[in-house]
């Protein structure tokens, strides 16, 4: 371990060797981001991906220069198909530690395999394309692109977590499980993929057995005992009384009984057994539709809980389209880091890209990561961008094009804001276009940003003639 201040070789002692610096405190931040690292790397073994990177931002949170850390975060990165990220955690490292870093070593594999990196940009472009088709209800689109982009880029997590997202949308639990479970393999700890995979499993009903129906006869043959599942109906079985030797009389008297008995008993008991059923049916009915209307309040119920699930699904989705400009700004750096690595002299390409992306809309939603890696790049080629055109924009000033001059002159300090000659000229563009109070404010800020100067002098001089002419 070094001092933070000399640079020398740090001792056991609180106090640095050579400067004499108290560097206790800086020991214990240097040793706990070098246990975010190891705890990062431990999780990433074991594919805890999103564990593995929230450890590591611990790390370098602490320890800007801890260049292992950042590199692994890049790599994990890459490997659930956020390339962006990864591009900005390696340039940072590599601007950080130019000798002996892997970092070179990961962006040079990404140069010699143009046709993956081509991949990975495309799978972004059709990722970006399936948020826009979920942003306008055509869900059924955005599975089929959400598919195409998972068989050529397998390893893109997001893509497979909104495809899950959309089959628990439609309904097809099944599929979304699956589909989880594909995620969770690149990623066993992400707590989204796991969110949306418990919410999979409960919306798929467990396959119960079938109830066994038993049919027994009690050792004393008294009862007829029937067992279905867990309940126990008990019948009890009559016995038939025997026949008897009856006499010619008895047989006579029987049937006369039998007469009366079926006029004054029989005929009234029918009526009466008549009218029973009939007011059980009615009671039966009656339950049936007790039951039903209750089970359609169960329904309701469980259709309501299913609609409140799936605005909150939709309400996900949605969220994913408010990061579209984000995406398409990620597209055009991606692209602006790819031509800045393979031919760096290539201004006019990577001005095409870097022209694309504009900072103040997407200021509130964009990443760190992406932030520190468009201010490196705009460090590293910003100012050849700011000469770039400022050359075109005084050749069209020289050619009385001034419209095209502001453009390309508002480019060029745009790029860098100490480029004097620029601000100058694009004041002299708008005067000679007839703008003047865009012109004297051009010549305002030449006068505060460089004092004098020549351009500050001839500033002056215009904002006078303008003066003269305004009276």
């Amino acid at each position: 371990m070094i001092c933070y201040r000399c640079g020398s070789t740090l001792t056991e002692s609180d106090f640095c060797p050579e400067c004499g610096e108290n560097v206790a405190l800086y020991k214990k931040v240097i040793s706990l981001s070098n246990y975010y690292y190891n705890d990062g790397l431990q999780k990433a073994t074991v594919r805890n991906l999103s564990g593995a990177i929230n450890s590591l931002q611990h790390s370098i949170k602490l320890n800007k220069n801890n260049i292992e850390a950042r590199n692994l975060l890049g790599l994990v990165y890459y490997e659930i198909g956020e390339v962006v990220p990864a591009l900005c955690e390696w340039v940072i490292s590599k601007n950080l530690q130019t000798g002996d870093n892997r970092a070179d070593d990961y962006m040079e594999e990404l140069r010699n395999n143009p046709t993956h990196l081509d991949v990975v940009n495309q799978s972004v472009r059709k990722y970006n394309v399936a948020l826009r088709f979920c942003e306008e209800g055509s869900l059924d689109v955005a599975v089929i692109q959400l598919k195409k982009i998972l068989q050529s880029n397998p390893n893109f997590l997001a893509a497979h977590q909104l495809l899950g997202l959309l089959y628990l949308n439609n309904g097809s639990y099944s599929k979304a499980k699956k589909e989880l479970t594909r995620a969770l393999r690149i990623d066993n700890g992400s707590t989204k993929t796991r969110f949306y995979l418990q919410e999979a499993e409960k919306m798929l009903s467990p396959d119960d057995d079938d109830d066994k129906t038993v049919k027994e006869r009690s050792e004393n043959g008294d009862v007829i005992e029937y067992k279905s599942g867990n309940d126990t109906i008990i019948q009890p079985v009559h016995s038939m009384q025997p026949k008897g030797t009856v006499s010619l009389i008895s047989i006579v008297i029987g049937m006369a009984l039998g007469l009366l008995a079926g006029v004054f008993l029989i005929l009234p008991a029918k009526i009466q057994k008549v009218n029973e059923e009939a007011r059980a049916r009615i009671a039966a009915i009656s339950e049936e539709g007790d039951l039903k209307s209750s089970l359609l309040q169960e329904n309701q119920s469980t259709v309501d809980d299913l609609n409140e699930q799936i605005e909150e699904l939709q309400a996900t989705i949605d969220s994913y389209s408010e990061k579209d400009v984000t995406v398409e700004a990620m597209n055009e750096l991606i692209a602006a880091v790819d031509v800045y690595i393979q031919t760096p002299s290539d201004l006019e390409s990577i001005a095409e890209h870097m022209d694309l992306i504009d900072m103040d809309k997407i200021e509130s939603s964009a990443s760190d990561e992406f932030k520190d890696l468009y201010a490196t790049m705009i460090e590293l080629i910003g100012p050849s961008l700011s000469n770039y055109y400022y050359k075109l924009g005084y050749n069209a000033y020289t050619s009385q094009d001034y419209e095209t001059a502001i453009e390309d002159l508002v480019k060029s300090f745009g790029y860098d804001n100490t480029n004097e000659p620029a601000l100058y000229f694009l004041g002299n563009a708008y005067y000679e276009s007839g703008d003047y109070d865009k012109a004297k404010k051009a010549y305002n800020d030449v006068q505060s940003l460089f004092p004098d100067t020549k351009y500050a002098n001839n500033a002056e001089t215009k904002i006078a003639e303008i003066n003269n002419l305004e009276e």
